[in-house]
């Protein structure tokens, strides 16, 4: 019976807007109304600093590990894990409580991956920090980690269904970068 909330609450969870609330609980500009407009750790940290991004980052990874950790406590079937994640991955792009303008999703896909395994977490991050220390571009980072995350979550689980999950959570991470692609390939990217 339980299982079958699982999903929905999923979804819920992921809806919860980090970047939101705390802008709100800091007095700091809505993320939505300033900066790229993007409700992310990366553009509450151009309005409002490291530690009201940090905590951001904390809430959006948060929102994506525990439903996936949870459902696996829980003893569901890979699968259920999976949907579970692509759940709280979906509801950060697209929350119910936001009008379905969320976040891209960075943060989020990483907390799923974490949930996973936290190896395949800890590999996206490692590429993320690496790329970031080399390009010093956030958007470019996320959109290597992303990528690779699939290889990531396949060699280090084993599991075709979350290699299809991280897949899935990929393509829709690059999708909402299409904007960041089209600078990175004209060299205008911040």
């Amino acid at each position: 019976m339980i299982l079958g909330f699982i999903i929905p609450l999923a979804y819920l969870i992921g809806s919860i807007s980090s970047a939101i609330i705390v802008c709100k609980l800091m007095n700091l500009p809505d993320p939505r109304e300033q900066g790229s407009g993007n409700p992310g750790a990366t553009n509450v940290m151009r309005i409002g600093g490291k530690k009201a991004a940090a905590i951001t980052l904390g809430g959006d990874l948060l929102k994506g590990f525990l439903p996936v950790v949870a459902t696996s406590l829980l003893g569901a079937p890979s699968p259920l894990v999976a949907f579970a994640g692509i759940a709280a991955f979906m509801g950060h792009l697209y929350p119910i409580f936001f009008g379905f303008k969320g976040g891209k999703g960075v943060a989020t896909s990483l907390g799923v991956l974490l949930g996973f395994s936290v190896f395949s977490g800890a590999a996206f991050a490692i590429t993320w920090y690496l790329v970031y220390k080399i390009g010093k571009i956030s958007s470019l980072s996320a959109l290597v980690a992303s990528s690779l995350s699939p290889i990531y979550t396949w060699f280090l689980t084993e599991d075709p269904v979350l290699t299809v999950a991280a897949l899935i959570m990929t393509i829709f991470l690059l999708w909402r970068h299409e904007s960041n692609i089209r600078r990175l390939l004209a060299r205008e990217e911040n």
